[in-house]
């Protein structure tokens, strides 16, 4: 099967499974896995960041990033399309007791006027605004990348109503290669930045929470509750290390066939519109002899998986198990239909 599911259906290289075999381990929640306190202290780094959490999942780091920068009762801003508010099952109710204010942006991406017209004056009847999250790059806006001046103007905002700015990156290295960007500038504008590596970086599990020294000390204590402690983690946390070593660069290989794959999509009829490829995400928009649902049932039957995104989408991810030549299978099967 060709796979475009999404990028968290790799496989671990052979390389990668090597270093995993020789990593040295302890016990995580005791805070003696020395794998573990070198990828925190390598991913923290890497942003200009005081500390890093390492967690099982994107989930775990953005529920415990809200957790920690908010009481019960009061509200997120985050735009419409977020992965926080879509597809993390309810936490930011359940887990933080906290409300949503929804901002309809640009294919995920809001802007600092939006952002501080969100923002709830002081009033008894309303919650209280108080933390900002934003998604770079933005899933269901087809990987679209926030520019760094509305990152930097939304951070002024924040700044001056004294609120937390966090970053679900679960393809921030999407974004910084595709923008060429040093992953350190985000460090000088985000409070907390959830970092997948089993995404793009093709690691098989895991997420780092960045913040500083603080807050990640109060998040460690909320993964606890959650039942995020882990153990001999250290080799699920050598995989983070080597895809942070090995597979960022790689990232453009993902950023150029989805854009091949963009071009053979708009030749077809059953197409009407493909959203702007930046990255390693594309949504097709489906019409005529066509639905999503069938379209994906048709490629299945040849062998290629994709999803219907929503009654009118269909999407395809990019990564590093898709090879040229699966690649060029896809396009003749779509040339065909």
């Amino acid at each position: 099967m060709i796979d475009y599911r999404s990028d968290t259906v790799t496989q671990p290289t052979p390389a990668m499974l090597a270093f995993m075999q020789q990593a040295p381990v302890g016990d995580d929640v005791f805070g003696d896995d020395p794998t573990v306190n070198a990828l925190e202290v390598k991913t923290a780094q890497m942003f200009g960041m005081e500390a890093g959490l390492f967690c099982p999942s994107g989930t775990m780091t953005n529920q415990l990033a809200i957790k920690t920068h908010t009481q019960a009762g009061d509200e997120v801003i985050c735009e419409e399309l977020s992965h926080i508010y879509q597809y993390e099952g309810g936490g930011i109710a359940f887990n933080s007791g906290c409300s949503v204010k929804l901002l309809q942006g640009n294919r995920g991406r809001i802007t600092a006027q939006q952002v501080e017209a969100g923002i709830n004056p002081e009033d008894v009847h309303k919650p209280i605004t108080s933390l900002v999250s934003l998604e770079n790059t933005c899933n269901r806006g087809g990987g679209a990348c926030y520019e760094w001046s509305e990152m930097q103007a939304i951070q002024k905002v924040t700044k001056a109503y004294h609120l937390p700015l966090h970053l679900d990156g679960a393809r921030i290295f999407n974004a910084i290669v595709y923008k060429k960007e040093d992953p350190r500038q985000y460090g000088t504008v985000f409070d907390s930045i959830s970092i997948c590596l089993s995404k793009g970086l093709g690691a098989p599990v895991g997420s780092v929470l960045l913040g500083n020294a603080s807050f990640i000390k109060k998040a460690r204590r909320w993964r606890k509750v959650l039942g995020g402690g882990m153990r001999q983690a250290g080799y699920i946390a050598a995989a983070g290390i080597y895809a942070l070593d090995h597979h960022i660069d790689r990232l453009a290989n993902d950023h150029y066939k989805a854009l091949q794959l963009k071009e053979a999509l708009l030749k077809k009829d059953f197409v009407s519109e493909v959203l702007p490829v930046e990255t390693n995400i594309v949504i097709a928009h489906i019409q005529g002899k066509y639905t999503p649902a069938t379209l994906v049932k048709i490629l299945k039957e040849k062998n290629i998986l994709c999803i219907a995104m929503s009654p009118t989408q269909v999407r395809f991810v990019l990564h590093l198990d898709i090879s040229d030549d699966q690649l060029n299978e896809t396009l003749e099967v779509l040339q065909s239909l």
